[in-house]
């Protein structure tokens, strides 16, 4: 974790560097102060040397000013480095997630990862920042000050050792009772933002069915673990305070009282005193910045080990030693397939599929919820790969090709179409992103999309709201037939892409398809047998396993799987059109 971590400082490593250096010479400063101050009593006031008052005093004056420019320039740097982290923190965690697989993203929440993104580096940023200006200066500040009092007189300086060892056993105490908890908060920050996003994203849905209470209390109850996991932290790292008073008020009344009895008999000088304590004020705040230090690193010690979770998450799906850059046509052949999504034979979703499509047919498949539909085609531009079998694309097997080169030959629009913030043409082009204008005019009008976009006040021009909120359904499905349809595939996934367009218009889709890409080989998901009766074969999958494969006829004939879907459709046909 450590080493992951550190391998983000990058290009922050001299504002690193510099942070702590400051920070040392801001404490040499600081220490040599109390110093002069002794000085002053005992070798100006009390021998009624003026100038060496006003000497020592122009000294601490100096101290004083360059401990403060010290301090601004630790600060500023190690607000860059601490920042600087932040951001490659964010940054290697987002590209390493663009290249996880969909078992990899299967593995982590949505609401999850955002935790990691925000609340998780913001811990380590802080504890990054305090540990480059605390963790320095807290330890040099001991180091310097214990070194300065023992110099002064060793005995009466054995005070801090034992206030030392008693802060030490207390705040090790408090670390290993306080970690457990902050672990289970960042999960509960998980269920409290997968409540919120799941909220917003649904908040149509939510306010038609009046559902708003119990949104909220859902929130609220999230809200309240959090709370409560956060009471039971902050009441162990509360005690911090207490102790540490305890320990300074007792060393402060000890050196009163022995330090006293040293001056009445002579061991020790009043400006020495007047050193020691401000030693001791230097060093129990020392500890306190320690006990500081160690609270921040163990919050973010959670937070950290979820980063670097994510960070060395190694995506399931690479290129083979020497990948194919060249996918000759859009065959397509499953042999022996097995798939299970947890990489589990005995516990498979399809099971022995065996299916040849030639390049430039349409095939349709059909089945029941849950009957592997979409797993099938998936496997297809190897979003998974399968747990025996082959899939072969071009006559060559999925996994010997460039992950790329593949996906860049399988258009799919998957069955929960997503569109992006921007105008329509921008996502039109995540298709193919130096699309002409008249390329995206003849892909929207294949799509069947032209005619409501000419419709609107700027056209192609017209910003589309996050998700495509802007849109109805069926406009939604058709923009995101047609930017599949800019990638001028030599394989088209269509998965269940049309469920929210009218009859006609899915039957001049297919139409246009039909016409205008012949030779693109075209997989058709649907719930509707209309949209598929005229393709060159349909499979039927029932439980992950192939029922039937032919032509709607032929199906007719031998599957009564199909024969009931198509019954009980053509029944729901013949009642409207009797009303």
């Amino acid at each position: 974790m450590i080493k992951t971590l550190l391998a983000q400082v990058k290009e922050y490593k001299t504002t690193s560097i510099l942070a702590p250096i400051f920070i040392v010479l801001e404490v040499i400063m600081e220490v040599f102060i109390p110093l002069m101050m002794a000085s002053i009593i005992d070798d100006g006031v009390e021998k009624g040397d003026m100038k060496h008052v006003v000497f020592m005093g122009g000294c601490m004056i100096g101290a004083a000013l360059l401990a403060l420019l010290f301090g601004v320039l630790a600060g500023k740097y190690a607000a860059y480095a601490s920042s600087g982290v932040a951001k490659n923190l964010r940054g290697s965690m987002y590209k390493n997630i663009q290249d996880f697989s969909f078992s990899n993203i299967d593995k982590y929440s949505t609401a999850g990862l955002i935790t990691r993104l925000t609340t998780d580096v913001t811990n380590v940023q802080n504890a990054y920042q305090m540990i480059l200006r605390m963790f320095m200066r807290a330890p040099f500040m001991l180091i310097c000050a214990m070194i300065m009092a023992f110099n002064i007189n060793a005995r009466i300086s054995l005070i801090f050792v034992g206030a030392i060892i008693f802060l030490g056993i207390a705040l090790a105490i408090i670390i290993l009772k306080a970690y457990p908890v902050f672990t289970m908060v960042f999960k509960k920050y998980d269920h409290l933002n997968a409540s919120v996003q799941e909220n917003i994203g649904a908040i149509r849905v939510v306010k038609a069915y009046v559902r708003e209470d119990y949104e909220v209390s859902k929130f609220k109850r999230a809200c309240e673990n959090v709370y409560h996991m956060f009471v039971k932290a902050e009441k162990l790292i509360s005690l911090n305070m207490p102790i540490m008073q305890f320990a300074m008020y007792s060393c402060i009344l000890l050196l009163s009282w022995l330090g006293a009895k040293m001056i009445v008999v002579g061991d020790l000088k009043t400006g020495e005193l007047m050193s020691l304590f401000a030693y001791v004020i230097n060093i129990l705040m020392a500890l306190m910045f320690i006990a500081m230090v160690f609270v921040m690193v163990t919050m973010a010690r959670a937070s950290a080990e979820r980063i670097a979770e994510v960070i060395n998450e190694k995506t399931d799906l690479m290129n083979s030693l020497n990948p194919i850059y060249e996918v000759k046509d859009g065959s397509i052949t499953f042999e022996n397939v097995d798939f299970s999504y947890h990489k589990d034979p005995n516990n498979c979703v399809l099971e022995k599929i065996n299916v040849t499509i030639r390049a430039g047919e349409t095939v349709g498949i059909i089945g029941g919820t849950g009957s592997a539909k979409s797993s099938l085609v998936q496997l297809i531009p190897r979003l998974y790969d399968v747990t025996a079998g082959q899939v072969k694309v071009g006559g060559i097997d999925v996994r010997d090709y460039d992950i790329e080169t593949l996906r860049n030959e399988v258009a799919m629009v998957l069955q929960k179409n997503v569109l992006f913030s921007g105008t329509i043409k921008e996502n039109l082009r995540w298709g193919n992103k130096e699309a002409t204008d008249e390329e995206i005019i003849r892909a929207c009008q294949l799509a069947q999309a032209s005619e409501f976009i000419e419709k609107m006040p700027k056209g192609y021009d017209t910003y589309i709201e996050q998700g495509g909120s802007n849109v109805s359904g069926g406009q939604k499905q058709r923009l995101c037939i047609a930017r599949a349809l800019l990638k001028k595939p030599k394989i088209l996934i269509l998965d269940d892409s049309t469920s929210a367009v009218d009859t006609k218009t899915d039957t001049l889709i297919r139409r246009a398809f039909k016409e205008e890409i012949p030779n693109t080989t075209q997989i058709i998901i649907a719930q509707r047998i209309s949209s598929i009766q005229e393709a060159d074969k349909i499979i039927v999958l029932n439980e992950g396993k192939i029922e039937g494969i032919g032509s709607h006829e032929e199906l007719m004939a031998k599957s009564h799987i199909y024969r009931d879907v198509y019954a009980s459709q053509m029944k729901g046909v013949d009642e409207h059109e009797t009303k």
